[in-house]
């Protein structure tokens, strides 16, 4: 797999209000053990759209993987333009920040926001576009990443296709093992 999407719930899916949340890291750390293994493998791109949640979270993580694996790259390529327009300034610093060090930005669509159409093409553009991908979303709760979900299992089925999944259990696993590591 060269090529793979990272995304999933955003932050508010979640009850998660600030990037301080304790939930992060442990997303976030997740998302690395993943990701590292890809690199392992040859992974050389992660892309994502650079919404707020598990795909930025991620990328953080991407930026800090690049140091042990050379080859890792970040692409984001944002749905329509100026996506972060409406959102609070610290979210948007936080946006600008994690596209400052990608390694590739651009827009699906260059218009702004008209309709949902542009989230439908993002979403098959992203899986056209990628081998694989790692989604943080558990079908036990709902959310927004419930639709590319679907799309991505259905394109898995012709076996070109790999769907990783981020449960809620694979993140009480990775909950546990740092608790346990904090108390050894």
């Amino acid at each position: 797999m060269k090529v793979l999407y990272l995304t999933g719930y955003k932050p508010f899916e979640l009850g998660i209000f600030k990037n301080d949340h304790p939930g992060v890291k442990y997303i976030q750390s997740a998302i690395k053990q993943r990701i590292a293994l890809f690199a392992e493998e040859g992974l050389e791109w992660v892309i994502i759209n650079g919404q707020l949640g598990a795909e930025l979270w991620g990328a953080e993580m991407v930026l800090e993987l690049k140091e042990e694996y050379s080859q890792l790259q970040l692409a984001v390529l944002t749905p329509y333009l100026n996506q972060e327009e409406s959102w609070k300034e610290h979210n948007r610093e936080y946006y600008e920040s994690v596209l400052a060090q990608a390694d590739f930005v651009d827009s699906i669509s260059k218009k702004p926001y008209e309709g949902p159409a542009q989230l439908r093409t993002k979403s098959m553009f992203m899986l056209q576009k990628s081998d694989g991908m790692l989604i943080v979303y558990d079908e036990e709760k709902d959310g927004s990443p419930k639709y590319v979900y679907k799309d991505a299992k259905r394109l898995s089925e012709s076996g070109e296709y790999h769907v990783f999944q981020i449960t809620f259990d694979d993140l009480q696993q990775v909950i546990e093992d740092q608790s346990h590591d904090d108390w050894n």
